[in-house]
C-alpha cells in the first residue's frame, strides 16, 4: 500500500457522500474514490446475499483503483457485509465499515449510559448495534427506533422546514427514546438533520454522527500505519453503477458541492 493511493468509499446511493465529506474535512490530502451504488439502491430492502454480492463487486473496483482503504459508508452493507468485504480485501487494503468506530466511541466515551439510535427498518431490525454494545460489557442500556419517513425526506430535499421538524419531533418524541443520554444517527443521511436534532434536544443529548466517527477512525489507521498522504494527489473520482440528473443534483445536497458523476455499471 502507498501513502499516495486514494481512499475508497461506497454506498448503496449517494447518502454515503456524508462520508465522504467528513473525510474530506478531516484528510483535505487525500484523494477518494467514492462508488454509490445507484443501479440497486436501496439495499435496506435487499437479501443479504445480494448485497453481498453487491458489495464484493464494488470492493474489487476500489481495489482496481488501487485503494489503500475501503469505507463501507452505508450501514445496511456494514450489517450484512462486512466480514466478507474484509476478507475478500484482505491484506489488499484496510476495510472500515460505519457502525464499528461508533461503537467504540460508545464504549470508551459513554460506559453505563442510555443510548438510543434512529436508522432504517433493516439496520434497526438486524440488531447487529445492540448485538455488538452490549458485547461491549460497559453496563450500555439501548433503544431503537426505525425512522422510515427521514431518507426520502432528506433526499427530497425537505431536511431544513416545518415539516422536517415535525417528522423529526414526531419521531424523537416516541416512548422508545425517552430518557436516552446519547442519540446514534445510524443513517449516512441523517447528518443533514443533526442541526435539527441538536435544537430539539437542546444539549440534553449527545448526538453522535458516524460520518465524523468513521473519518476520525480514518485519520488515526493512517497515521499509525505511515500512509497519511505527504504528497501531490490526483483529482478526487466520483463513480455511480447507474445515472441520472437527479443523482448529480442530489450530490451537492450531501457532499456540499457538485460533483462530476462517472457511470460504471457492476454488471455489463
Amino acid at each position: 500500500m502507498q501513502a499516495s493511493a486514494p481512499i475508497g468509499i461506497f454506498d448503496s446511493g449517494i447518502g454515503g457522500l456524508t462520508v465522504a465529506r467528513a473525510v474530506k474535512k478531516l484528510l483535505p490530502d487525500e484523494q477518494l474514490v467514492y462508488f454509490g451504488d445507484t443501479a440497486h439502491l436501496p439495499y435496506g430492502d435487499k437479501s443479504t446475499a445480494a448485497i453481498q454480492a453487491y458489495a464484493v463487486k464494488i470492493a474489487d473496483v476500489l481495489l482496481k483503483a488501487n485503494c489503500k482503504m475501503v469505507l463501507i459508508a452505508c450501514n445496511s452493507a456494514s450489517t450484512a457485509a462486512y466480514e466478507l468485504v474484509k476478507a475478500y480485501v484482505a491484506s489488499r487494503a484496510a476495510v472500515f465499515d460505519v457502525i464499528e468506530p461508533v461503537v467504540n466511541y460508545v464504549g470508551l466515551k459513554l460506559p453505563g449510559k442510555h443510548v438510543g439510535l434512529i436508522g432504517t427498518k433493516q439496520t434497526v431490525n438486524s440488531g447487529v448495534y445492540r448485538q455488538k454494545l452490549e458485547g461491549l460489557d460497559k453496563g450500555v442500556s439501548f433503544s431503537a427506533l426505525a425512522t422510515p419517513l427521514l431518507a426520502p425526506m432528506i433526499e427530497e430535499g425537505f431536511h431544513s422546514n416545518r415539516i422536517s421538524k415535525e417528522i423529526i419531533k414526531s419521531y424523537l418524541d416516541d416512548e422508545e427514546l425517552s430518557a436516552i443520554d446519547a442519540l446514534i444517527l445510524g443513517c449516512t443521511h441523517y447528518p443533514l438533520i443533526k442541526p435539527q436534532i441538536d435544537e430539539l434536544y437542546e444539549g440534553r443529548v449527545k448526538v453522535i454522527d458516524s460520518s465524523e466517527m468513521i473519518a476520525e477512525a480514518t485519520r488515526k489507521y493512517l497515521a499509525m500505519a505511515g500512509l497519511l498522504n505527504q504528497g501531490a494527489k490526483d483529482k478526487d473520482r466520483f463513480l455511480v453503477s447507474d445515472y441520472t440528473s437527479s443523482f448529480e443534483n442530489t450530490t451537492k445536497l450531501f457532499f456540499g458541492r457538485e460533483v462530476n458523476l462517472e457511470k460504471y455499471p457492476l454488471w455489463e
